[in-house]
């Protein structure tokens, strides 16, 4: 203990007692107003701090608090959307179950439709060509009929004489005559 106070007084100039004066000792005298700040600063400051390191405790604890209600809800939410995925997707397959079989539903029924509308073009098609044979057999009829009776027409011209006309025709007028006392 001699040598440091004896370092002390080879350092500097002791001023004498009674008067005031600065200690140019440098070591000794950070030495004493560090341990004096550092004295100062635990007693005033160690209530200061303690309650600024509770707030920044409680901040952080409620800022966890805070995180864990929102994981919680960020993981209801996440559940509620899978729920909700996996109806919409039920959904999904239904209805492309649904729109298989109304595809299926529609195609036998076009191919219903189609089978009747060609049935029916059939029978129209049938009538059409029994129609056109009507017709050709009667024009047909209507030609030979025709050319029978000029042919006939042509035999009795050629075969008819004048005495033989007026035969025909007194024997109609005869007839005639019969049928009207007879209706009379």
């Amino acid at each position: 203990m001699k040598n440091v106070t004896d370092s002390f007084v080879a350092l500097g100039h002791w001023p004498s007692a009674g008067s005031f004066g600065f200690n140019t000792d440098i070591l000794a005298t950070n030495l004493i107003n560090l341990s004096i700040v550092l004295g100062v600063l635990i007693f005033f400051g160690k209530g200061v701090l303690s309650d600024l390191l509770d707030n920044r405790k409680q901040r952080i604890l409620n800022t966890l608090r805070n995180s864990e209600e929102l994981r919680e809800g960020a993981i209801e939410q996440l559940e509620k959307a899978r729920a909700r995925l996996r109806k919409v997707e039920k959904e999904a397959d239904q209805f492309r179950v649904n729109g298989y079989a109304e595809i299926e539903r529609e195609k036998l029924n076009l191919i219903n439709s189609t089978y009747k509308t060609l049935e029916q073009l059939e029978n129209y098609k049938n009538e059409t060509i029994h129609f056109e044979q009507q017709r050709a057999i009667n024009q047909v009829r209507q030609r030979v009929f025709q050319q029978a009776l000029q042919g006939a027409l042509g035999t009795l011209n050629s075969c008819l004489t004048n005495e033989l006309h007026l035969h025909t025709i007194s024997a109609n007028i005869g007839m005639f005559g019969t049928m009207k006392e007879i209706m009379d």
